[in-house]
C-alpha cells in the first residue's frame, strides 16, 4: 500500500511540474516587451538590454547618439560581422523614452493625459494593440505624429477610427497616426497604465509638454558571447550606478535567472536607486515574482518525483529476485549455447556440401 501511495503521489507530482512547465512557457511567451531580441534573430544571436535612468542621471540625446555611434565599433572589435543580402541591413535597433504630461484637443474637446515621448524604434520593443492606423518612428523627420490610446480616442472623438485626424497640442497640429488598446486589467493599472495615455515624439513632449528628461533606453545587439551587450551597454551608460538600473530582458526568464531569483524573494521589492520604472518594467518584474513562485513549486514537485523514483528503486532493488551475478552467469551461458548452435549449423552445412 506504501508502495502504491508513494507511486501515485510521485505521478501527480510529475504532472504537476509538466503543467507548470507549460505555464511558464505561456507566461513568458506573453511577454512582447521582453522579447524582441527573439523577434529580431530568432537564431538566438542577439541580447536585448534596458536601462532605466533616474530623473538626476542628465542623460540627453546627444548622450543617446554619443553612445550610438560607438556600438558599430565595438562590433568591428568584437569580430561580429553581419551577413545579408539587405544593405541597409541593421546590425541593432534602439529606442529611448521618456515620460510626462500633454494637454490633447481636438474640436470636440480636451483631456490631460501621461505621455511617453519617444525616439528610435519604440514600437518595436513595444508592440502596443493597434485598433485602427499604424505605428510612426522616432527616427521620422516629421515629429509632428502621435498615437492615442482607445480612452483618449473616444474623449477626442468619440471614436476609435481617427487615424489621419488632428489633436492640439498646445496649439500646434498633430497627425494621429493610429489608436492603442490600453490594459485595464489590474496588474497594468497597478503597474502605471491607469489614465489616458498618448505617445508622441520625444522632441514634442519635451518642448510642448512636461517632461521628466530621458529616462528608459532599450537596444537589440549582437552578443557573439555571453553578457557582451549587457556588459557594453553598462559601461557605456552606467557610469553611475546609483542612478541607474540595466536589465538584460533576453534571459530575464530563463530557469537559471528564475532560480537566482529565489534567495532575493525577500528583498527584492527594495529599491534603493532614485529610479521609477515605466509601466512596461513594474508588469514585466511583476511577472517575474509570478514566475519565481511558480519556479519554487516546479523545485517542490520534480523533488518529490525524483525522491519517490528512488525509494521505489531502492525497494525493488532490496527484493529482487536476483543478483548482477546470476545475471551474469545466465547470459554468459546463454551466449555460449547460442556460438554452439551456430558452429553445429556450420559443421551441419559443411557434411552437406561435401
Amino acid at each position: 500500500m506504501k508502495k502504491l501511495i508513494l507511486g501515485i503521489s510521485g505521478g501527480i507530482s510529475l504532472l504537476l511540474f509538466l503543467i507548470l512547465a507549460i505555464l511558464v512557457g505561456c507566461l513568458d511567451d506573453n511577454q512582447d516587451t521582453q522579447n524582441a531580441a527573439y523577434r529580431w534573430n530568432r537564431e538566438g544571436g542577439a541580447a536585448q538590454v534596458s536601462c532605466f535612468f533616474s530623473v538626476n542621471s542628465m542623460i540627453s540625446e546627444e548622450g543617446i547618439q554619443e553612445f550610438e555611434h560607438s556600438i558599430d565599433q565595438a562590433l568591428i572589435e568584437a569580430a561580429v560581422e553581419t551577413e545579408s543580402e539587405n544593405p541597409s541591413a541593421r546590425a541593432w535597433i534602439d529606442a529611448y523614452s521618456a515620460d510626462g504630461q500633454l494637454m490633447v484637443s481636438s474640436d470636440r474637446g480636451t483631456v490631460e493625459a501621461d505621455a511617453i515621448g519617444i525616439g528610435g524604434d519604440f514600437f518595436y520593443f513595444h508592440p502596443l494593440k493597434l485598433l485602427s492606423g499604424a505605428y510612426f518612428s522616432g527616427n521620422d523627420l516629421m515629429q509632428d505624429y502621435c498615437i492615442i490610446d482607445q480612452d483618449a480616442a473616444w474623449k477626442l472623438f468619440g471614436s476609435n477610427d481617427v487615424a489621419g485626424m488632428n489633436v492640439y497640442i498646445n496649439g500646434i497640429p498633430h497627425i494621429v497616426t493610429g489608436v492603442v488598446e490600453r490594459r485595464t486589467d489590474k496588474m497594468y493599472q497597478a503597474a502605471g497604465l491607469d489614465s489616458t495615455m498618448i505617445y508622441v515624439s520625444y522632441r514634442t513632449l519635451s518642448t510642448l509638454g512636461s517632461c521628466n528628461g530621458i529616462n528608459h533606453y532599450e537596444i537589440v545587439m549582437p552578443n557573439p558571447i555571453t553578457g557582451f551587450a549587457y556588459n557594453f551597454v553598462k559601461e557605456k551608460l552606467a557610469s553611475n550606478e546609483r542612478e541607474t538600473e540595466i536589465v538584460e530582458n533576453s534571459n530575464r526568464y530563463s530557469l537559471v535567472s528564475r532560480l537566482k531569483m529565489i534567495p532575493k524573494m525577500n528583498y527584492r521589492s527594495m529599491n534603493g536607486k532614485a529610479i521609477i520604472y515605466p509601466y512596461w518594467e513594474n508588469v514585466a518584474r511583476c511577472y517575474e515574482d509570478i514566475l519565481t513562485v511558480i519556479t519554487i513549486f516546479e523545485v517542490i514537485f520534480l523533488g518529490y518525483f525524483v525522491f519517490a523514483v528512488v525509494v521505489l528503486f531502492i525497494y525493488w532493488w532490496r527484493h529482487k529476485g536476483w543478483t548482477i551475478k546470476g545475471v551474469s552467469i545466465k547470459l554468459k551461458d546463454k551466449a555460449e549455447r547460442l556460438a554452439e548452435r551456430a558452429r553445429e549449423k556450420r559443421q551441419s552445412k559443411h557434411k552437406a556440401s561435401k
